[in-house]
């Protein structure tokens, strides 16, 4: 049961930038009897694989495919300082399972902070053209690991909630293998598996569990790993109430690997409750960071619209955590849409060296 497990983060990564270099002196340092280089990056940086347990059940995962998605990189490494202080949680898990976990697999993005790698491929759509030199290495074990099951690690937009209210801080998804998204059997491992995931965090942050869209992606890896047999489940880290550096979001993160970890060893390829799936609300595209309404601007007509912001995030030189840099996203009628925070402007002044805001550019006014 969930109350077994006590949530600790990782006292080494306290911020949500981890430094690449400072990750992989940790591995080093603390796991090098567990942990394998696998291959290096483009610009050379070394990529590893941690192997858990020695149970018969197989399973697959890896993280910061995308470089500025790094929840599930948290999430490994608090799960690490949890069996640390509860080894009770973590003898029963390995005795059932084998995890082999790659950390980073995008580190010259992740470095940069950039979602893409250092040529500008999407890792997460490179399974058939093989650019990238780095996905290549997953495929690859995917392909000869004989894993019964894989866990695709990413992180979500601010955007998208649950029920156009709450945000979908976890998002979750069975891939389709075929356009037809037909529910095969191989999809109904995998979602029996989120089934049991939702069933027990849904209680501890209700109405903030979505799943995907589950569109068939021909070029994309969770789809391809569920047409070729491995029953593949995606996690999405997304919003949590006031909290842009995902602490929250960390912590049930954390706990959803666990509980998926913990259910993949009990269900053992079984599909049972499976239709639970299919209660998840699928995530809403709704939300906007920030949203203006009633901005009236200098101009010589009337004009008086709405100016929806969205955060960009940066990480500058020298810094050990990310910036937030404010983008108008969109102006005029903005109505259909919401804010997580909103600023009324009636009866306000918009100052600002320009008539308007420009799209796509920094926030370069303030209402007064």
């Amino acid at each position: 049961m969930l109350e077994n497990l006590n949530y600790l983060q990782n006292p080494d990564f306290p911020n949500r930038y981890i430094c690449p270099e400072k990750l992989f002196f940790y591995l080093q340092t603390n796991y090098s009897d567990l942990i394998l280089q696998v291959g290096t990056s483009y610009l050379g940086k070394p990529i590893y694989k941690i192997t858990l347990g020695n149970g018969e059940t197989r399973v697959l995962a890896w993280s910061q495919m995308h470089g500025n998605e790094s929840n599930a990189t948290h999430a490994m490494l608090d799960l690490l300082e949890v069996f640390k202080h509860q080894p009770n949680l973590q003898e029963d898990l390995y005795s059932k399972i084998t995890l082999d976990f790659i950390f980073m697999l995008n580190p010259d993005g992740s470095e940069k902070w950039t979602r893409r790698n250092a040529l500008d491929i999407d890792m997460n759509r490179d399974y058939l053209k093989l650019s990238s030199k780095e996905f290549p290495l997953l495929k690859k074990m995917a392909e000869s690991g004989n894993y019964d099951y894989a866990l695709n690690l990413h992180e979500q937009r601010t955007i998208f909630t649950t029920d156009g209210e709450n945000p979908a801080t976890l998002s979750f998804l069975a891939p389709s293998e075929n356009f037809e998204r037909e529910i095969t059997e191989t999809r109904k491992k995998a979602m029996a598996v989120i089934s049991r995931i939702y069933e027990v965090i849904n209680p501890l942050i209700p109405n903030q569990i979505a799943r995907y869209n589950d569109e068939f992606y021909p070029t994309s890896t969770g789809d391809n790993f569920t047409k070729m047999g491995i029953a593949t489940i995606l996690y999405e880290g997304g919003h949590f109430p006031n909290d842009y550096k995902r602490k929250g979001t960390r912590k049930f993160y954390t706990i959803a690997l666990y509980e998926g970890l913990k259910a993949i060893s009990e269900l053992k390829g079984s599909t049972e409750n499976w239709e639970t799936y299919q209660q998840i609300p699928e995530n809403k595209e709704t939300h906007f960071d920030v949203i203006y309404r009633n901005v009236k601007l200098n101009t010589d007509f009337e004009c008086v619209l709405d100016i929806a912001v969205q955060y960009k995030e940066e990480i500058f030189e020298g810094d050990d955590e990310i910036s937030f840099t404010p983008i108008v996203v969109e102006v005029g009628d903005i109505g259909k849409k919401k804010g997580w925070k909103e600023i009324d402007c009636t009866g306000k002044r918009f100052i600002s060296d320009k008539k308007f805001p420009k799209l796509d550019a920094e926030v370069n006014f303030i209402i007064e």
